[in-house]
């Protein structure tokens, strides 16, 4: 196959540039700044935000792990009534954000709310003062919250493992004494590992994204401590220092992430016969499905019926829905639609470059490898690293045109550049998986006819790529929906996302027309939930190996 055309290599490379410009960026922007910045930081700002980073992470990981691992073997290996709804079920968290389950929960375990009211009433007391439940708005509140919203990355991962691995591995183990859990311990566990590094990193990544959350829950992360130190302080350069603190963390995750992967294959020449459910009865099989419902409960369906409780009881007063919210879901609608062509247009143009190198060593496939990268960088590092070559060009394109002020950031160029970055590894995935299974001899078909490469691409690929293109763009739409920290930092001003309403709603603490915005959200991302499960979770043991 010959090399990369000229245009499509450019393309490839200048996505690439895009994608590490904000990190170049941010240690230009953080390194400029005079000692005072990092000796402050060092004394007053970094030590209680790390240390809370953290443990939060260490919390978070140790509960996705328990969570995850404990619910994919249970719904693996047992047969009990309740497993076909919740071996899918358990992915209904995926669709409910952080910040989303912090604003629910914050209201929902009030101290005068319901839960801790009905408490009260069955216990036979009268007041909080005679009887409140611990504050959620604590380190251990967050790390509770975020591990039962985050734990489907380890489930999905090591259920995928638990179904493909051979049976005659457990029953060798069986017969040389060792009872089902310590089979499970070590024989089992073990095999999963790489599955369960890449679930937790995920997992911690989103952790380390998060910022509504943990500000609604009164926790000072690096995040927060990157948020509050541009827009309340001013102080950008302060901002940039935190960042590159964090950007370690990213990249000791990505190590794992990236380590987990290369080792997530146990390979065998033959065909196995997989691990076949036990069939549990009483005692056992009520367990089984109290523990795998529990997850699905307090991640998906208690934070979901608070906020259909909500929006019924709002409309249902003649409330209705402000003109503020239904412009909020229209600007919603119109980030999500410009960055989703974006990130599918920048993915396909990654992809279709990998494909005309066949397997030759070229850039291009380095390039590959780092436009995919920007799904690590928190929202918050991406917006500050793009702010200073955003402003820089806003600059130059107003002294050009002789006109004032900042013509990108003002129509939301930038913000919808900065998902676009965090979103593109999606669909360049995606393109990808989906090209490996077109054969080369179409694309020699068509060169021999006379067509050029994108003639090709156009006549004969994109048709059949339209599932693998549908499928990325429906994820960054949703993702793109939910985006919170980039979009509090880069958005334009007086432009509301419906993530930003609620962000606003729940700091003033009001939470009436916030609960209509959660609401849409998370309806949204029920869509790619589903399609996920069906897909990924309906297969049998066969094509979850392929």
């Amino acid at each position: 196959m010959r090399a990369v055309g000229p245009v499509w290599g450019a393309g490839a490379l200048l996505i690439a540039l895009g994608v590490l410009a904000p990190v170049a960026s941010l240690f230009w922007l953080a390194l400029g700044a005079d000692f005072s910045h990092w000796a402050h930081l060092a004394q007053f700002v970094l030590p209680k935000a790390a240390l809370n980073t953290a443990l939060l992470l260490a919390g978070v990981g140790l509960l996705v792990l328990v969570i995850g691992t404990g619910c994919a073997w249970i719904v693996s290996t047992c047969d009990y009534p309740g497993r076909s709804v919740l071996n899918w079920a358990l992915l209904l968290p995926l669709a409910m954000p952080t910040y989303i389950v912090a604003f629910a929960y914050l209201d929902l375990l009030h101290p005068i709310g319901p839960v801790q009211g009905a408490i009260r009433w069955m216990l036979g007391y009268d007041s909080p003062r005679d009887f409140r439940l611990p504050d959620l708005r604590s380190l251990p509140g967050a790390i509770f919250l975020l591990g039962f919203v985050l734990y489907p990355y380890v489930y999905l991962t090591a259920r995928a493992m638990f179904m493909t691995q051979p049976a005659h591995l457990m029953e060798a183990a069986r017969t040389l004494g060792e009872s089902r859990v310590g089979a499970f311990f070590r024989v089992a566990l073990p095999l999963a590992r790489p599955a369960l590094a890449v679930g937790v990193s995920l997992a911690l990544l989103e952790t380390l994204n998060d910022i509504g959350a943990s500000e609604f829950l009164g926790i000072q992360t690096l995040t927060v401590a990157v948020y509050t130190t541009w827009i309340t302080r001013s102080d950008l350069a302060g901002a940039a220092q935190i960042a590159c603190a964090m950007l370690l963390i990213v990249l000791a995750l990505v190590l794992v992430e990236r380590n987990g992967r290369r080792h997530r294959r146990y390979g065998s020449a033959q065909r196995m016969r997989p691990i076949q459910p036990r069939q549990l009865h009483g005692t056992s099989a009520a367990l089984a499905c109290v523990a795998t419902a529990l997850p699905v409960l307090v991640g998906f369906v208690a934070p979901a019926a608070y906020l259909l409780h909500e929006v019924i009881k709002r409309l249902g007063q003649g409330g209705g829905i402000s003109s503020g919210l239904w412009a909020s879901l229209g600007n919603t609608l119109l980030l999500a639609t410009g960055v989703t062509l974006v990130a599918v247009a920048g993915g396909l143009v990654v992809a279709w470059a990998v494909r005309r190198l066949g397997s030759t060593p070229n850039p291009a496939r380095w390039q590959a490898r780092v436009a995919s990268l920007g799904y690590a960088l928190p929202g918050t590092v991406l917006a500050i690293g793009l702010l200073t070559p955003a402003l820089t060009l806003d600059g130059a394109l107003a002294r050009l045109f002789g006109q004032a002020g900042l013509p990108l950031m003002s129509a939301g160029v930038v913000l919808v550049v900065a998902c676009a970055i965090r979103f593109l590894a999606m669909p360049l995935g995606g393109i990808e998986a989906g090209l490996s299974r077109i054969s080369p001899a179409l694309e020699q078909a068509s060169r021999l006819l006379g067509e050029g490469s994108g003639t090709t691409l156009r006549r004969v690929h994109l048709p059949l790529l339209r599932p693998a293109i549908a499928a990325g763009a429906l994820l960054v739409f949703v993702d793109a929906m939910k985006e919170l920290p980039a979009t509090l930092l880069l958005r334009p001003a007086n432009f509301d996302t419906l993530a930003t309403w609620l962000y606003a709603e729940a700091s003033r603490g009001t939470y009436e027309e916030g609960a209509i915005a959660a609401l849409a959200i998370v309806l949204a991302g029920l869509v790619p939930v589903i399609l996920l499960a069906r897909n990924r979770l309906g297969s049998g043991p066969e094509e979850l190996r392929a």
